[in-house]
Order: C-alpha cells, then sequence, then structure tokens
C-alpha cells in the first residue's frame, strides 16, 4: 500500500538498557568549532554479537560517531561505554577495537604477515602464539599463501582481506568499519559483503559498520542507524526500515520511491485518504500523519507498482498515466 509521511524527522528513543548492552553512545554530541554541532544528541545501544550500521549521506555524522567509538574524536558531550565502563578518555590502543578503514591502512614495507603480526607484537604475545593467530587470521580470510607478500603485491580485494584480517588478530570484542569496500567494483564489493556477514558469524563478534550505500546496509545488517544532519532519523531492521520508514527523509534514502504531494482528507488507525494535487484521491497506510487537512507526501515503491491498460478492473488505488519512456536495466525495466 502506498505510505503518507510528513517530512519531520521523529524523536529517537534510545533502546532500553538491559544484560546484554555491549556497547552504548548515551547523548553523545560532537562539535568541532564550538558552535555547530555534527552530531546532536546520538543514543545507541549495542547488543554482544550484532552487526549495526551507521548509514547515512556525505556529512551526516556517522563516521563522527564510528571515531568517537574508536578513540580518535572526543565527544563534546555525553558518554560511550564499552561493556558498562566509560571509554571517552582512553587512548585507542587501550580500548581493544578493531578497526578497518576505507584506505586499508596497511604497512606497505611489511609483508602480510608481519602487518598483522604488529598489533600482537605490540600487545607483547610470545613467538609462537604471533605465529598462530597470524596463520588463524589468514585461514579466516581465506588468504593462508600470501603471508609472504606485500600489500602492493594484492589486488584490492586482497588487501581488504588483508584489513580485516589485522582488524581481527587480537581477538577483539568489537570491530569498527568505516567504508570498507568503497574502493572496490560492484563484484567485488558484493563478494565481500558476504565474506565480511561470515565472518560475523563464525565469529559472533559485535560490529559497527559505516557506509552511505543503502544496498550494503540492506545485505548486511542486523539493525541500521539512519542519519541525516547529525541526528538519527530511524533505528530498525532492514526489513521494517524499508517497509515502515518513520519519516519522508528515510523513506526516500532507503530503496527507490515514487512521490505525490496531497492533503489528508480522511484519518483513521491503519489508513487514510489523500486528495492529490490533481484531484485523484489514493488510499494510503498513515505514517507521522496525525490530522485531516494535513498536507502529506505519498511514497510509492517501483515494486509496488503494475501498469494496466485502460479498460482493466479497477484496483484500490488507480492513476491515469501515458509512458514516456522505458529503460533496459537487465533486472528490470524503469518506466517514466
Amino acid at each position: 500500500m502506498t505510505q503518507t509521511l510528513e517530512a519531520e524527522p521523529q524523536a529517537f528513543q534510545p533502546a532500553a538498557a538491559g544484560d546484554s548492552c555491549f556497547a552504548r553512545f548515551v547523548n553523545v554530541q560532537k562539535s568541532y568549532d564550538g558552535t555547530e554541532l555534527v552530531v546532536k544528541g546520538f543514543n545507541l545501544d549495542i547488543r554482544q554479537g550484532e552487526f549495526v550500521t551507521l548509514l547515512g549521506p556525505s556529512g551526516s555524522g556517522k563516521t563522527t560517531c564510528l571515531m568517537m567509538m574508536a578513540g580518535f574524536e572526543t565527544p563534546t558531550h555525553g558518554e560511550i561505554l564499552l561493556k558498562g565502563e566509560p571509554i571517552s578518555g582512553l587512548p585507542p590502543h587501550k580500548r581493544g577495537i578493531g578497526m578497518v578503514f576505507q584506505n586499508y591502512a596497511l604497512f606497505p614495507h611489511m609483508t602480510v604477515a608481519e602487518n598483522l603480526a604488529f598489533p600482537l607484537e605490540v600487545r607483547h604475545l610470545s613467538k609462537d602464539e604471533i605465529q598462530q593467530k597470524v596463520q588463524r587470521a589468514l585461514s579466516m580470510v581465506r588468504l593462508d599463501e600470501f603471508g609472504n607478500r606485500r600489500p602492493a603485491q594484492l589486488s584490492g580485494g586482497q588487501q581488504q582481506r588483508v584489513a580485516l584480517a589485522r582488524a581481527l588478530v587480537f581477538e577483539p570484542e568489537l570491530v569498527l568499519m568505516d567504508e570498507p569496500l568503497g574502493a572496490l567494483d560492484k563484484n567485488l564489493r558484493e563478494e565481500m559483503q558476504y565474506e565480511i556477514k561470515r565472518i560475523h558469524a563464525d565469529l559472533g563478534v559485535s560490529m559497527i559498520y559505516v557506509t552511505h550505500d543503502q544496498t550494503e546496509a540492506l545485505t548486511m545488517s542486523d539493525r541500521i542507524a539512519v542519519f541525516n544532519d547529525g541526528v538519527v532519523q530511524q533505528l530498525a531492521s532492514p526489513e521494517t526500515l524499508y517497509e515502515e520508514p518513520e519519516n519522508a527523509f528515510v523513506a526516500y534514502f532507503i530503496g527507490e520511491n515514487n512521490r505525490l504531494a496531497g492533503e489528508v482528507v480522511e484519518l483513521q488507525s491503519t489508513v487514510c485518504k489523500v486528495r492529490l494535487d490533481n484531484g485523484d484521491s489514493v488510499t494510503a497506510k498513515p505514517i507521522a500523519v496525525d490530522r485531516v487537512g494535513a498536507q502529506t507526501t505519498l511514497s510509492l515503491r517501483p515494486e509496488r507498482v503494475s501498469l494496466v491498460q485502460q479498460g482493466d478492473p479497477a484496483c484500490d488505488n488507480r492513476f491515469t498515466a501515458r509512458v514516456l519512456d522505458v529503460t533496459y536495466l537487465g533486472d528490470h525495466l524503469r518506466t517514466l
């Protein structure tokens, strides 16, 4: 059914804390200049073993939140907790958090094995233990035979696997990923998405993943926090975000949409009627609509649209239109 959405973002409420709460952002704010907030009252509870994605356009505040968790940025206000303990005052190397960057950040003068051994050496593990953990990490990302190569001798996808293995080699309970697949081509990016999901399922480690790619977020996540202008617009499962967006921004950012403007003329708990600007009436599912007479925007997913000939049996919502253009996109057609 068509959805009707007001454009204002909804107030974000943190999830209730419980025994399974592993990491928390509590009313976190961040300003770089002391005037403008780039993160505004961010609250998030992350469960043990959960895969949470911070999704949003460039400049929305998602990477800043990740950097505050990692320790590379300090909150202007609020607190970040890990296993119930505040960590905002801890330096990055004392937090025990794995980090994967978009540009891999591998040491070019070291071999793959030496790159993986580095975080273990700074923790003063024995040589035998280092060798065992390095080999285990290489097996985990299916690069057993590449330990003696240098990063420049690897493909982009292989380098990203090494970066992931380095973040996991010291067995952290939390791994942060900052758009790690952004530099890969489409096919390799999709392959790595499933690889990361497999590793997450095998290890049960908690992951916080930052991306602006909605498909990536929907494919990989247990829950997604959708950011815009420093504010979380909605935090929910991929299915809920797509099927039940709480405001217009989430509806337009997740998936493709046709937008129709109109006025609410009838309103019930589960359905409302909207009169479009051209006079047509549409039955829709109301979301964030509270009164008759409100101006609203309808969100209509392309896969919910069927093209029929004039004179075919009527359905609940029917529009008269002329097909202007059809674009072939392989697995589907785009009709204008």
